[in-house]
This record gives C-alpha cells, sequence and structure tokens, in this order.
C-alpha cells in the first residue's frame, strides 16, 4: 500500500476571538459544575460523581488556558507591533540623523 501524501498545501490556521471562545467555555464549565453540585447525593448514590468532578476540571484547565490564549494574544499582538512600528521607525530616524537641511 502507498504512503499516503497530501495533494495540496494545509490551509493557514484560522485566526478568531479565541480570548472570548476560551473564557466562554470556561464559565460553562463553572456553570455546570454548580448546577450539578446541589445533586451530588443523586450522583453518587448512581456511582456518577465523575460527572459533576468533570466539569469542575474543565473550568480548573478552563482558567489555565485563559491564563495561556491571552499571554498568546498579547505576544502576537507585540509581535505585529514591532513589525509595523520597526520600519517607519528606522525611516524616521534616519531622517532626523542626517541634520539640518542645507
Amino acid at each position: 500500500m502507498a504512503k499516503w501524501t497530501p495533494k495540496h498545501e494545509a490551509p493557514e490556521p484560522l485566526e478568531g476571538p479565541v480570548v472570548a471562545t476560551i473564557t466562554g467555555g470556561t464559565i460553562v464549565w463553572f456553570a455546570l459544575f454548580l448546577v450539578q453540585l446541589p445533586f451530588y447525593g443523586w450522583f453518587d448514590d448512581r456511582g456518577s460523581t465523575w460527572w459533576v468532578w468533570t466539569c469542575l476540571a474543565g473550568g480548573g484547565l478552563g482558567l489555565i488556558g485563559i491564563w495561556y490564549v491571552r499571554r498568546r494574544d498579547a505576544a502576537i499582538k507585540r509581535a505585529r507591533a514591532e513589525e509595523t512600528g520597526a520600519e517607519p521607525g528606522r525611516t524616521s530616524a534616519a531622517h532626523t540623523d542626517r541634520g539640518p537641511a542645507h
């Protein structure tokens, strides 16, 4: 059997409101945890307490995710600012380093 090779280039990754998406998902996980908490005894009687703890773990991992994507978003914005700010900065510095015009 021949090895599978792609026939075309992979598309660029989609960028969207990543911070808002992760924050929304984290809120949903914590809300699910809080909604299930009053029914802990019901879950315990059926041996399904993992449902409650899964929601808590999802919320906790979501907090880590929020921290991560906020730092990533800030780093991307810094890199873009350096790219766009470096070229005009060099040009304007070259004009000011020449001294007075004669």
